[in-house]
C-alpha cells in the first residue's frame, strides 16, 4: 500500500486498499461509524442507512461506497448526525422495542447504536404494530416485534448455512420476515440453532431457548463499554 492510499474521514487519513467500502476501511483504522446492517462476514446491503456519511459532497452508505484515493468523508456534521437519529426513531416506532423487558438489553445493537447517536427518545408516533412470536422451534423463538429488517439472518441463512431459511416478502411499509417452510413457522423449517443465522441478529428478534439472563442486566457487553469500542454484539457471542 502506497502513503497515497487514503482518504480523509472527519480529517482524518484513513489507509484503504482496492475494493475496500468506506465502513471496512474505517473500522479496520479503529474509527467507528454507526450501523446495524453491516457485517464484514456478508457482502454490503446498506438496508439501515443509519452508516450515511457525505462523500465529496454525497450522502452515500459507508457501508456500500467504495473508498476512494484522497475522497473527503464527513460522518460526524451536525446534519449527518441528525439524520442518523431520525432513522433510529423511526426504527423503534415501527416495531415494538421495550428496552427494560428484553432479553436482549444490554447486549442489543440497535439500543447500544441509539445510545451512541445521543437518540433517548423516539419523537415519533408509535405504531404499536401486532407481530407474533413464533415459539415453535424447539431451540430458538423468533420475535417479529422486534425485527428491523436488517436481513442479516437472509443474508446468513442464504449465503453462509446454504439453506435460504428467511427471506423479506412485501415492499415499503409491509415489508416483513418470513420463513421458508409450508406452514411459514420457524420450527417446520431447516434452521438449526448451530446455523450462522441464528447468532447474527443485532436485536432480540431471534433468541435461544433456554438461556435467557445468563449474564445478567448491567454486566453485559453494551452496559461495560460502548458500542464504539467494542463493535457489533454477535462477534462477542454475548446475550
Amino acid at each position: 500500500m502506497t502513503e497515497r492510499s487514503t482518504f480523509r474521514l472527519d480529517g482524518k487519513p484513513i489507509p484503504f486498499t482496492p475494493g475496500q467500502t468506506i465502513m471496512d476501511a474505517a473500522l479496520a483504522a479503529g474509527e467507528y461509524i454507526p450501523h446495524l446492517c453491516h457485517n464484514p462476514d456478508f457482502a454490503p446491503h446498506g438496508s439501515c442507512r443509519v452508516c450515511v456519511v457525505r462523500a465529496n459532497g454525497r450522502d452515500v452508505s459507508a457501508c456500500t461506497a467504495p473508498a476512494a484515493l484522497d475522497m473527503n468523508v464527513e460522518s460526524e456534521t451536525e446534519d449527518i448526525r441528525a439524520l442518523r437519529v431520525a432513522i433510529l426513531q423511526m426504527l423503534f416506532v415501527e416495531g415494538n422495542h421495550v428496552c427494560p423487558a428484553c432479553e436482549k438489553s444490554g447486549a442489543c445493537q440497535l439500543q447500544a447504536v441509539a445510545y451512541h447517536c445521543g437518540m433517548l427518545e423516539p419523537h415519533f408516533k408509535h405504531f404499536f404494530p401486532h407481530r407474533a412470536v413464533d415459539a415453535s422451534h424447539r431451540d430458538a423463538i423468533l420475535d417479529y416485534n422486534r425485527c428491523i429488517l436488517c436481513e442479516l439472518c437472509v443474508r446468513a441463512s442464504r449465503d453462509h448455512d446454504g439453506k435460504r431459511v428467511f427471506s423479506i416478502s412485501g415492499r415499503g411499509i409491509g415489508s416483513r420476515l418470513i420463513v421458508d417452510s409450508q406452514s411459514g413457522q420457524l420450527g417446520d423449517s431447516r434452521f438449526a440453532i448451530t446455523d450462522k443465522a441464528a447468532h447474527v441478529c443485532p436485536v432480540g428478534a431471534i433468541l435461544p431457548r433456554l438461556g435467557g439472563f445468563r449474564v445478567p442486566i448491567g454486566e453485559r457487553l453494551y452496559d461495560r463499554e460502548p458500542i464504539s469500542r467494542v463493535g457489533d454484539v454477535a462477534a462477542h457471542q454475548e446475550g
